[in-house]
């Protein structure tokens, strides 16, 4: 039942599946937060009558570059300098 602990090859087996899984975990980890952030940042903009893809569409028309995930930081932590950005994007 608990082979890898006593034999070699189970053990070497376990191993190489494990490195497996953590060289495509770490990759989809990227995935998984990124997802997240833009999740967190359309519920922030619809409190603000603004629309996720909008919103991105404008930032970068005006040349103001913030990455999604310190802009799903400033929604979470810190609202009211959000709405401010928000309401200066808008402009």
């Amino acid at each position: 039942m608990w082979r890898r602990k006593s034999n070699y090859q189970a053990a070497k087996e376990a191993l190489l599946k494990a490195g497996k899984y953590a060289y495509r975990d770490r990759r989809n980890k990227k995935r998984t937060f990124r997802s997240l952030w833009i999740l967190r940042l359309n519920a922030a903009l619809r409190m603000h009558g603004e629309k996720y893809s909008a919103f991105i569409k404008k930032m970068s028309d005006k040349k103001i570059d913030l990455d999604r995930k310190v802009l799903s930081q400033m929604a979470v932590k810190y609202p009211e300098q959000f709405g401010k950005l928000v309401e200066e994007v808008k402009k």
